[in-house]
């Protein structure tokens, strides 16, 4: 028999609420109501970060693909851009990890930002819409 190695984590995918999965806790994990309180703190601390062309955060513009927190307490985000031409493309990863970084109990932020799927105005919180009016 071999053991299972495998680290395990808690993943946030705030554009697909339904795709999302938290696996079982391996010994020594964070016990899940700390990583429920992470997951509430790093939400809240991608909240923050705008886009300076937007008036709308990242989050509610649904920028942000995918949150992983991994048993260690790394946090890796993946995230897109509003296009691949965007002016704050070099800014905006940096903003993400400083504001994941601060939140207690991070250990680490690795910030990948991803093409895949395109970024479109469908991704967007009723919340962003408002704020843009775009209905």
């Amino acid at each position: 028999m071999t053991e299972d190695t495998t680290e395990r984590t808690s993943t946030i995918a705030p554009a697909d609420p339904a795709a999302s999965s938290t696996q079982a806790a391996a010994p020594g994990a964070p016990p899940s109501d700390e990583i429920a309180r992470m997951t509430d703190d790093i939400v809240n601390a991608l909240k923050t970060v705008y886009d300076p062309e937007i008036p709308a955060d990242i989050y509610e513009l649904g920028l942000i693909y995918r949150i992983d927190i991994s048993d260690d307490k790394t946090v890796a985000v993946d995230m897109t851009l509003t296009t691949p031409n965007c002016p704050s493309a070099q800014e905006l990863p940096n903003m993400v990890e400083n504001a994941v970084a601060s939140v207690p109990g991070v250990r680490e932020v690795k910030v990948e930002v991803v093409w895949d799927p395109p970024w479109d105005p469908s991704r967007m919180s009723d919340e962003a819409r408002v704020v843009l009016n775009m209905w």
